[in-house]
């Protein structure tokens, strides 16, 4: 292909109890056109990605030429038009899909016909955990176990019928400020409660029980109840979100977003109540993606 598109979905993760394991796509994306040519040009059409003064220092290029030496290959040059609807350190996945797109770059340039295991190796690899980039790269709510010998496995839920609901505040928090807030060890009977907990969401989510899974998933004790201070609005929102008729709130990767798991077709409503009452923040109704990472034709992509 001498021209394609490279479509990555946003992701939120942790999803209360699921502490670094699960992970749900959303309809954000960073999109790529790639369209190979002598020398390397990168064009950005988004405030939303970061700066950078040459190709060669873009992290994008420098995944994908790190993909390719991997398994001894040549990267093309190419030009790259870099689009993108994920807000940075948001807790939206934005590091997560910059990985993938890397990745399947340089799967496509150099012809590596990756699997879709050995994409979550190495994004897994490069994050340092698989919940964000499972969800990106195989789409929908994906439960992820990073095992022994790094072995990665996951289990993905077909269909969730509910709305999600994002807060995304004016505020970036990077992922290392909100890790350094948890502890280094829990007692074992936090951990069993912690995991009971995690175990009775995964479970009310696969039969539909919503209000309790709702329940389960704002009793995390991995993670929330550290950060929560960080958050911006955090209770308020949740309190708010739970008077509107949300199943639960909780943080989206982490943070400072959050994210409303809503009843079907609630999820409109829901947003512009909330608006008036947090008009700083960008309040969204978000699709789940259940694609995942695609790659087309601009042929395809016209259609």
């Amino acid at each position: 292909m001498s021209k394609f598109t490279i479509t990555i979905p946003a992701s939120s993760a942790n999803i209360g109890p699921g502490f670094d394991s699960f992970g749900l796509s959303l309809g954000l994306y960073l999109r790529l056109t790639v369209e190979e040519q002598d020398t390397w040009e990168v064009k950005q059409l988004s405030n939303l990605l970061p700066a950078f003064d040459s190709y060669e220092n873009h992290f994008i290029y420098m995944i994908a030429e790190e993909t390719a030496n991997h398994f001894n290959k040549q990267l093309p040059a190419c030009k790259l038009t870099i689009e993108s609807s994920i807000p940075l350190a948001r807790g939206l996945g934005s590091s997560a899909s910059a990985v993938i797109a890397g990745i399947e770059l340089a799967n496509q340039l150099s012809h590596l016909d990756l699997s879709i295991n050995e994409k979550l190796q190495l994004a897994t690899a490069k994050e340092g955990h698989p919940d964000n980039v499972a969800a990106s790269i195989i789409g929908g709510f994906v439960v992820t176990a990073y095992t022994e010998n790094e072995t990665i496995h996951y289990w993905k839920l077909d269909s969730l019928d509910m709305d999600m609901v994002t807060f995304i505040p004016n505020v970036e928090l990077k992922t290392t400020a909100s890790r350094n807030v948890l502890p280094e060890q829990y007692s074992r009977k936090q951990a069993a409660i912690a995991s009971s907990i995690s175990n009775l969401f995964i479970a009310a989510l696969i039969n539909k029980q919503y209000d309790l899974a709702g329940e389960m998933m704002e009793k995390d004790l991995f993670h929330e109840p550290y950060r929560s201070s960080i958050i911006p609005n955090y209770l308020a929102i949740k309190q708010k979100a739970k008077q509107f008729g949300a199943y639960g709130t909780v943080i989206s990767g982490a943070g400072p977003t959050m994210i409303a798991f809503v009843p079907s077709g609630s999820g409109e409503q829901i947003v512009g109540k909330m608006q008036e009452l947090f008009p700083s923040y960008l309040i969204q109704k978000l699709e789940v993606d259940n694609d995942g990472v695609q790659v087309s034709t601009n042929k395809e992509v016209a259609e």
